[in-house]
């Protein structure tokens, strides 16, 4: 059977410094997958080879059988893979409903329709309220839903995150784990977090890929990850375990 995502041997130099080294995993239709590892080991530059910011040096990226690598962003978009930035950049001076409305547009032209779909989606992330404020005005975890609910709006079949609980309080990052098991509960969405917060990955990665200095150091389920010796000399460190 033809895995849902499927990256194999992709690798990234930017002059000279290995970014991506040779990394291979596959995702199945709506699993739910967390890439963690220390900064700097590669984490986004794979984001941005997924999601056509970057084309590979080297390697094959395949969604649904069809061959990605390269395409540009918004083709890739078209595909069916949205993802959010670690830095949320909304439109400051759009209201939270037409940010998300903008989003929606990729797949119904019509405003209106949008706009309802906008809503709907709005609903669902606990920002309906706030619809009518300027995203200019939003705290930093409405913010994050925000980023969230715009990436959403394009109807992807695959929602690539990027750190959107950083920052957060455990309440606030507990209501965002609680968001997403729904979705991937209710709508069978596949979701590829990176994520530092491990609180957050626990409860929702059913499988974790470990990165450092650019390659793949550990691929499996949660408990066996975070008891790899090479995942606590380099990331979590022993107390992870206490």
């Amino acid at each position: 059977m033809t895995a849902f995502l499927e990256v194999s041997g992709v690798a990234k130099k930017f002059r000279g410094l290995v970014a991506v080294d040779n990394v291979s995993f596959a995702l199945d239709k709506g699993e739910i997958f967390a890439i963690i590892g220390p900064n700097g080991a590669g984490k986004t530059t794979l984001f941005n080879l997924l999601a056509g910011v970057f084309k590979p040096d080297s390697g094959a990226i395949a969604f649904e059988g069809r061959a990605i690598a390269g395409l540009a962003p918004e083709k890739i978009c078209q595909a069916g893979i949205a993802r959010t930035f670690q830095i949320v950049r909304p439109f400051p001076g759009l209201s939270v409903l037409e940010n998300v409305q903008i989003g929606a547009l990729l797949r119904r032209h019509d405003p209106h329709a949008a706009a309802r779909a906008a809503g709907e989606i709005l609903r669902r992330l606990d920002l309906w309220d706030k619809r009518g404020q300027l995203a200019a005005s939003l705290t930093l975890p409405d913010r994050k839903r925000l980023e969230m609910a715009r990436a959403l709006a394009t109807e992807p079949k695959l929602l690539l995150l990027d750190e959107v609980m950083a920052g957060l309080r455990p309440t606030e990052t507990d209501r965002i784990v609680a968001i997403l098991k729904d979705l991937a509960r209710e709508s069978g969405l596949t979701v590829l977090l990176i994520e530092h917060v491990m609180r957050a990955v626990m409860a929702l990665a059913q499988r974790i890929l470990v990165l450092h200095h650019g390659a793949a150091i550990a691929l499996g389920e949660p408990a066996a990850v975070v008891r790899d010796p090479r995942v606590l000399e380099c990331y979590l460190g022993a107390d992870a375990l206490e």
